[in-house]
């Protein structure tokens, strides 16, 4: 192996993407993901046996298509790195497992690694080095947190995240009450450009003692319930329900305390760079809205393109390589799939 380009297998698997990335040093040469989406659609959201499920079929010819395509053999392979936490515990057990059978047979070293601090460190491949610190914002279907980020593979302090309802979920709850499909967030997004922010929904945690209490927390359960009652109240009276500018006015609602809160952690942490990770970085207004605040506030944004803030084998395989490349003690065979694992901790 050469120390300054180690070449890193990533495995993912904590909710319903079999994900596998390879990367040589800082260079992403393969982002294959099977998603079993459509299998959970109609469940109007992730059935965890069914993800599981997905991930025993997908795991073997997922690996296969992305050594194909890299153009590498499993035997050319410096490490192997992989989701072990947080998530579904069936999904994480199928990646896990898999990703011991692969360092054992190989005789190299696997890494189990942080899923929030893969978001972080996919950045990496897209536009270079992070700058040490950096402010993360991760939001996604199961997490809204801010993160400031002295070192990816070592040292994660966690400034807040959200006390019930996190973004992506907000998103999907919301779309149901539209009528709208699942995964809600995609078609959120495209709906509210039609629309108009014409209804002032509820910010939550943004005034008074909440920002005392909760200054960097989340919180979209109310802007949710708000949501769903004023619809119904339209939908009482007999009145039609102007789908577009409901998805218009909670985009913004979500997407200005996202944005604030963000700005703000940057100012008082004094972090120059604002990274934005997370299924939901997706999203066209978040990465509008957060450029027009960080411009206005002399911070700069990073956000990797939208195929790599959803959940993805190469954040996966970035973070490994940067474990590799710091010199970080590899994980033992016997590590665990921990559902629970806090951001903090970023390495099992």
């Amino acid at each position: 192996m050469s120390s300054e380009q180690p070449l890193v297998l990533g495995i993912e698997t904590s909710c319903d993407e079999t994900g596998v990335g390879i990367v040589r040093g800082e260079t992403l040469l393969v982002d294959a993901v099977a998603s079993s989406v459509d299998d959970h659609a109609r469940f109007g959201g992730v059935v965890p046996e069914v993800a599981s499920r997905a991930h025993l079929e997908e795991m073997v010819p997922t690996i296969e298509r992305a050594c194909r395509e890299a153009g590498v053999q499993l035997r050319d392979l410096d490490a192997i790195s992989v989701t072990s936490g947080p998530g579904l515990a069936g999904s994480l057990m199928v990646g896990v497992a898999s990703a011991k059978a692969l360092a054992l047979s190989l005789g190299i070293p696997l890494y189990g690694v942080n899923h929030l601090a893969s978001h972080v460190a996919v950045d990496i491949v897209e536009h270079g080095p992070l700058p040490e610190p950096t402010m993360a914002l991760l939001v996604s279907g199961g997490h809204s947190s801010l993160l400031l980020v002295p070192d990816v593979t070592c040292d994660i302090r966690s400034l807040g995240s959200t006390i019930d309802d996190a973004a992506g979920e907000a998103f999907d709850k919301v779309a149901r009450v539209l009528g709208l499909p699942f995964p809600g967030g995609p078609h959120i997004d495209r709906m509210a450009r039609d629309g108009q922010v014409t209804i002032d929904f509820p910010r939550g945690l943004t005034t008074g003692r909440d920002m005392e209490r909760y200054r960097f927390d989340f919180s979209f359960s109310g802007l949710k319930t708000a949501v769903s009652r004023w619809v119904q109240a339209k939908e009482v009276a007999g009145e039609p329900v102007p789908v577009a500018d409901v998805a218009a006015s909670f985009q913004e609602a979500v997407v200005d305390v996202l944005t604030r809160k963000a700005v703000l952690a940057c100012r008082e942490q004094g972090a120059e760079n604002l990274q934005i990770g997370g299924g939901v970085a997706a999203n066209s207004r978040l990465r509008a809205m957060a450029q027009s605040r960080c411009d206005a506030a002399g911070i700069e944004l990073r956000v990797p393109r939208p195929g790599l803030c959803t959940d993805n084998g190469a954040m996966v395989a970035a973070l490994g390589a940067q474990m590799v490349l710091k010199g970080r003690d590899a994980s033992r065979l016997d590590l665990p799939a921990d559902s629970s694992m806090p951001v903090t901790q970023i390495q099992n």
